[in-house]
């Protein structure tokens, strides 16, 4: 009988001592923060006409397909203008009305910190270039829903400049320097006239499980490195056509409407042609219209 019950003893026994020292507690693995998202800028100019059309057939495709997911998009509309005094006064590659367009979308950023509220905006903008319509870009807050007043007091109150001459700095201090726009970098790496194949670089940028966009993408070679010739579709820094800033003449009457009133430069003269500035434009737009995109 003794014999039979020491197993069950020794059963007993092991049980108490399980209890006397508790088991270390389990450890469950951390949770994995999500991957970084990959970093998209877009160094443009509104006028230049690869801008605009990139900006409108190729970009707002990660809007569609869901690759925004894992994107942190920035804008940068600066382009190939230039700082020509000590005043800041800037001069943009395609005229005056290129640095109102640069501001205005800079203006849209500030207001609209959220990507897909500016985005819309800047969208809606640059199809109008697209269109050769440009001069018609105040219809798109309303097209958008979007108030108005924020972006022209920005404008007006010279937020739009300070803006400006930060995107400025923040484009002359590329490495390697931009040498044409669209300009688009992705995680720091300028792709040049690969551009068009950005979706491609976003993918293999990206350290997390591929979205399902990238899925078509996977057959696209990237070809890194790669410098813009002539015959690419890039507008090429050189000195900028005329200086953006305005003399205010208030003595100048300025009778005619025009489609950017709402700014103060409708009281203004061009510093090189004397004449109102909203002439200027005008004649702008109509020379601008004679070209192709």
């Amino acid at each position: 009988m003794e014999s039979s019950l020491r197993p069950l003893h020794l059963l007993l026994l092991a049980f108490a001592v399980s209890l006397s020292f508790p088991s270390p507690p389990s450890i469950e693995a951390a949770p994995s923060s999500p991957p970084r998202k990959v970093r998209l800028s877009l160094y443009y100019e509104t006028l230049c006409p690869y801008c605009s059309r990139f900006m409108v057939k190729y970009l707002p495709k990660i809007f569609d397909d869901g690759l925004i997911s894992v994107v942190d998009l920035e804008l940068v509309p600066y382009g190939n203008a230039r700082i020509v005094d000590s005043n800041g006064t800037i001069a943009c590659q395609h005229g005056p009305y290129e640095c109102l367009l640069n501001t205005v979308e800079a203006c849209a950023i500030d207001t609209w910190p959220d990507l897909a509220t500016h985005f819309q905006f800047i969208y809606c903008v640059e199809r109008l270039v697209v269109e050769r319509k440009y001069s018609d870009w105040e219809s798109c807050f309303q097209a958008t829903g979007l108030d108005s007043q924020a972006v022209l007091n920005c404008y007006n109150n010279g937020r739009g400049k300070q803006l400006e001459l930060q995107y400025a700095s923040r484009t002359n201090a590329l490495q390697p320097p931009h040498t044409y726009v669209p300009w688009v970098v992705v995680d720091g790496q300028p792709l040049y006239d690969d551009y068009e194949n950005f979706k491609a670089y976003i993918c293999k940028a990206y350290k997390g499980n591929p979205p399902k966009a990238c899925e078509s993408l996977a057959f696209l070679k990237i070809r890194p490195g790669l410098k813009a010739n002539p015959a690419d579709r890039v507008c090429y820094t050189k000195q900028a056509e005329s200086p953006s800033e305005v003399v205010c003449k208030p003595s100048i009457a300025c009778p005619c409407h025009v489609r950017c009133h709402k700014l103060a430069i409708h009281c203004t003269i061009h510093i090189d042609t004397g004449r109102p500035l909203h002439h200027y434009l005008k004649a702008q737009v109509r020379n601008d219209d004679n070209r192709n995109l």
